[in-house]
């Protein structure tokens, strides 16, 4: 079976140019995860590579498929200069890490909280898992392997998170949408939630 990663990799920079830099985080008992990063103009993008290399297991299933299931990486844009958002390298990889560590399936629509600021001051610990297919496009694999969708993160408040439980992600979505909401304002505050 061939090695998904360097293909991701390709995808990547095929969409966003060359990464200024990379880390790698590897956690006990899980695969290494890097997470690379892409400037374009005043606006930095932070890949997941790693994620991908097995399917995401449903957590009820008694043994994990090695081949079948859904692949994903995340990508997290923000405006740069105003806050040390390269500190979200590490909470970046753990979220990526997640599926292997906690049997997550990471899907549009899903929270995931990281319990502490995503880079310091910053006022988010948690993110929206958005809809694939706008910033990079899917990578298909060979039968039978699944596409890997890169997922975008879009950095939510505690509040908004807690809005967003009660509300649904398309309900956050449409009130961010409303109020104009720059969502790669590193230094933004919660959207009105009244």
């Amino acid at each position: 079976m061939a090695d998904v990663l360097p293909l991701v990799e390709a995808r990547l920079r095929t969409a966003l140019g060359e990464p200024d830099a990379r880390a790698a985080v590897t956690f006990l008992g899980t695969d290494r995860i890097e997470v690379l990063r892409f400037q374009e103009g005043d606006i930095a993008r932070y890949a997941s590579l790693g994620m991908s290399a097995h399917p995401m297991a449903d957590p009820t299933a008694v043994v994990a498929d090695p081949v079948k299931g859904p692949r994903a990486e995340l990508v997290l844009s923000v405006r740069s200069g105003v806050a040390d958002t390269d500190k979200v390298l590490r909470p970046l990889a753990v979220l990526a890490a997640s599926p292997q560590v906690e049997g997550l399936v990471v899907a549009p629509g899903a929270s995931l909280d990281v319990g502490e600021p995503l880079w310091p001051g910053a006022a988010f610990t948690s993110v929206l898992v958005a809809e694939p297919g706008g910033l990079v496009e899917d990578l298909e694999l060979d039968e039978p392997l699944d596409p890997v969708r890169f997922l975008p993160l879009l950095p939510m408040t505690p509040n908004e998170a807690a809005w967003k439980r009660v509300h649904g992600a398309q309900a956050l979505q449409e009130r961010w949408l409303n109020h104009g909401t720059d969502l790669r304002d590193p230094s933004r505050k919660s959207v009105p939630l009244e």
